[in-house]
């Protein structure tokens, strides 16, 4: 990061009716949902059944709020195709469905993403970032139980976990704001340790969202249960796999409740997916100076995935306050995407969206913490 850290702009509220953050000193899950929307999408076809919808009716109803639309849209006339208890409830449904995520603070960046810090209805709070080219990256989890040392997500350990519904509409509050052809579950949490509700969502995204499956992209930390599971889902995501080292000792160091795979193994699964697929892996890279940036590392990327159908996303750290890790030099980063292009490693150098606001993953959430402890109760977060 180099220099003094950037000002962090002030919250920007874009919808007064956000609900309260959770003071971050309350037990995880224990907040009751202020929002009568079903947390999971398979309640939420329950509900829609209950209403009066048939298979049709409950299609039209998730496909329109899928593209952040009218709940009604794509039914006209609505008299003659909903039934009227359906389309009598429809209002209050859209308002408890909106609950279910609403945007607390927009924070725009240089590179033309926009980082959200999203309120859920239970008063928890995670991150979305809309990308640019039509992507979006939506959270998982409310915090991260794999504690990677150099993420400020992870150093908050887990709250809980999203219901699908929730997921989804990380999804439906960008739409709102942009067109979304790409989902990475790449925010907060790890997707495999909420799988169900990660797979429903994606189910729902690639059918009524209209999502290809290939622009689904499912990143993990590396557990076998992906490994057994996504192959045999009807809905096979992309795979984005957080390496960050070749070194068994140095990764467990830097991921310290991952599982332990060696990650010669991890590459070999991660393959196999992908020739299932026919999608290359995407693999992550956090660049980190002096500790996965040298010769060492390049030579054994090169040896594990020189040929393979794959891609080494290097993304240069994201500086987080009270860590004394830094982020390679430029010059370095450079020479290494170049090396492993020319070694047979198609690498990218990517950047770590909202590193100009300082609102890498984890740390707009863990801002708003610190500012609700600190205001009186009356002043906190709406």
């Amino acid at each position: 990061m180099g220099g003094p850290e950037s000002p962090m702009p002030p919250p920007n509220p874009v919808d007064p009716r956000a609900p309260r953050l959770a003071h971050p000193a309350a037990a995880p899950g224990s907040e009751a949902p202020a929002s009568g929307a079903p947390r999971a999408v398979a309640a939420l076809r329950a509900w829609l059944r209950a209403a009066g919808a048939k298979p049709c009716h409950e299609a039209a109803v998730l496909r329109a709020w899928t593209h952040a639309l009218p709940l009604d849209a794509g039914t006209r006339p609505a008299e003659s195709f909903l039934p009227g208890a359906l389309r009598a409830s429809l209002p209050a449904l859209a308002s408890d469905l909106a609950a279910l995520a609403r945007a607390h603070s927009a924070h725009p960046a240089g590179d033309g993403s926009l980082r959200l810090l999203v309120a859920l209805a239970d008063g928890n709070a995670v991150e979305s970032v809309l990308l640019p080219r039509d992507g979006v990256c939506v959270s998982t989890q409310v915090g991260c139980a794999v504690g990677c040392t150099f993420c400020m997500t992870g150093r908050e350990g887990l709250r809980r976990g999203l219901g699908s519904a929730e997921i989804v509409a990380q999804v439906v509050l960008a739409r709102s704001r942009r067109p979304v052809r790409k989902v990475v579950f790449m925010g907060m949490g790890e997707p495999a340790h909420n799988l169900d509700p990660v797979i429903e969502a994606i189910d729902l995204l690639a059918d009524e969202g209209a999502i290809g499956h290939k622009n689904l992209v499912f990143s993990t930390v590396g557990d076998r249960r992906v490994f057994d599971r996504l192959p045999r889902e009807r809905v096979r995501p992309a795979l984005a796999l957080s390496l960050h080292s070749t070194f068994a000792d140095r990764r467990a160091a830097l991921l310290p409740r991952a599982p332990r795979i060696d990650p010669a193994e991890l590459v070999d699964l991660a393959q196999a997916y992908s020739r299932a697929t026919g999608y290359p892996v995407q693999y992550q890279w956090t660049l980190l100076e002096g500790i996965n940036d040298g010769d060492d590392e390049v030579e054994r990327i090169v040896a594990l995935l020189a040929g393979h159908y794959a891609v080494m996303n290097l993304i240069p750290y994201n500086r987080v306050d009270g860590l004394a890790y830094r982020r390679t030099s430029g010059h370095r980063a450079v020479a290494i995407a170049r090396r492993l292009c020319e070694r047979g490693v198609l690498a990218k150098l990517r950047q770590s969206a909202g590193q100009d606001v300082d609102g890498g993953c984890g740390q707009l959430r863990a801002r708003a913490l610190v500012a609700a402890v600190a205001r009186p109760a009356e002043a906190r977060l709406q």
